[in-house]
């Protein structure tokens, strides 16, 4: 096998998106710098943190590119605004709160090079904490929209260990080839924060782009550092806009389809709920029935106040089709999330 640094490396531009991230963002900074391929640009936007990152950041010097943001993009934005600066020939994305091992860009930049119809790369994402247990070995989707890492929860098996295709990455440690960015178009702003790797995963294969999932590719990751696991915030996000991806990137029959396994994961995550399982249990736990009623009225007035802006988008995405229908539902089939899976697992 050819080693990278025995060619031309192509240039890799680093994004960490922080906000109040002072806790963790050393960490994973330093996890970057350490990085075995040499040939990158790191980029830090900043989301107008008031914590101590700022300062943190003027410590590493010119190491960094630090960009500062006089509001919260959020995760969209924000990896936006790094996306535009960048000058490399592709992007990698890492969270705040995430580690990277040091051989991360590496096992990404050689499975990206090995094949240029490869758009996108999914990183083997560890939870932190004892043992090795999986935070996400690439995103399933569910009927209805919204994305989970595959074997969450899970001890590290034999099968995550194995390339695969067709797993879009989560935006926690993601690789993106930038053609593919330029073909499709950016993270969509609207979405702010949750989904959007999905969406913008979903654009990238509509439009013929392969993804991979690069199990050399490690990383360590805090989940939900910055927000809270079961927050009202995430469970608005996480509801409007899986209804947008739904709108913008479903084919025809899954877009009808996702309404009646919408309405089947209701009553599953009801059922959760009264028993004291997944999700909707904890997340009851820290609000209440009501709010949670009233997040959720929210998410689907927020989410309907943007339906025609969202058919809009979904015309500029079936214009970039360079798959079949039969093809693009094939993979909705396989890499499909279990309902069960959803409901009942955290």
């Amino acid at each position: 096998m050819v080693s990278m640094k025995s060619v031309e490396q192509p240039l890799v531009s680093v994004i960490i998106v922080n906000w109040n991230g002072a806790t963790y963002l050393q960490a994973c900074l330093d996890s970057i710098l350490a990085q075995s391929y040499s040939n990158l640009e790191i980029i830090v936007v900043d989301n107008a943190s008031r914590d101590a990152s700022p300062s943190l950041l003027r410590g590493y010097g010119s190491r960094l590119r630090v960009i500062e943001n006089p509001v919260n993009l959020g995760f969209a934005g924000g990896n936006n605004v790094g996306i535009r600066a960048a000058k490399g020939t592709y992007i990698a994305l890492i969270n705040n709160d995430a580690v990277a091992d040091r051989r991360w860009v590496e096992a990404l930049a050689r499975a990206a090079e090995a094949d240029p119809g490869i758009g996108m790369c999914a990183s083997k994402i560890y939870l932190s904490g004892p043992g090795r247990v999986l935070d996400s070995a690439g995103l399933l989707l569910s009927r209805d929209g919204i994305g989970r890492g595959r074997g969450r929860l899970e001890p590290d098996r034999d099968e995550f260990g194995r390339e695969a295709e067709g797993l879009l990455p989560s935006g926690c440690a993601a690789f993106y080839r930038r053609a593919m960015l330029d073909d499709v178009g950016l993270f969509d702003e609207d979405f702010f924060a949750y989904c959007e790797d999905s969406d913008l995963g979903l654009r990238g294969m509509i439009a013929g782009w392969r993804s991979r999932y690069v199990p050399a590719a490690i990383v360590t990751h805090a989940y939900s550092a910055s927000t809270a696991p079961y927050s009202s915030f995430k469970a608005f996000h996480v509801e409007r806009n899986r209804i947008w991806v739904v709108v913008k990137c479903f084919p025809r029959r899954l877009l009808v389809a996702s309404l009646l396994y919408t309405a089947a994961r209701y009553l599953a995550q009801a059922k959760g709920a009264l028993r004291g399982r997944g999700p909707a249990a904890r997340f009851v736990e820290h609000v209440s029935v009501w709010a949670a009623l009233g997040t959720l009225a929210r998410a689907y007035g927020a989410a309907l106040a943007r339906l025609p802006a969202m058919w809009q988008k979904r015309r500029q995405v079936l214009a970039l089709r360079r798959r079949p229908a039969r093809e693009i539902e094939a993979w909705f089939r396989i890499q499909r999330l279990p309902l069960s899976e959803l409901v009942f697992k955290d």
